[in-house]
């Protein structure tokens, strides 16, 4: 008995590789006795690349915010840098002109 090749999905959001997508066509045109025996391993399969698609994906997110999350902390630590600077020129400014009124 010949199997629906078309149980096996080509396209979907987390599209398979091609070779595993060629596989489950092989798969499916097996005689059932065969067929039977080798489908849940390949559905074992299937659910792995696609779990490990999902995981890498939010891995990819997960690094993409941490990359934007350092920009804004640079960016926070150069303006507080600056900040200090200016306040510490201000801060020995005015010392210096304490200093010299005092000898006036």
């Amino acid at each position: 008995m010949m199997h629906n090749p078309n149980r096996f999905p080509e396209s979907s959001a987390d599209a398979l590789p091609r070779e595993l997508l060629d596989l489950g066509k092989k798969i499916a045109a097996l005689p059932e006795e065969h067929f039977r025996e080798i489908e849940g391993a390949y559905s074992q399969v299937v659910d792995s690349v696609r779990r490990r698609r999902r995981i890498l994906k939010l891995v990819q997110e997960a690094l993409s915010q941490l990359r934007l999350d350092v920009k804004y902390l640079m960016f926070d630590l150069e303006v507080t840098r600056s900040e200090r600077d200016e306040l510490q020129a201000e801060i020995d400014g005015q010392g210096a002109d304490d200093f010299e009124s005092g000898w006036s």
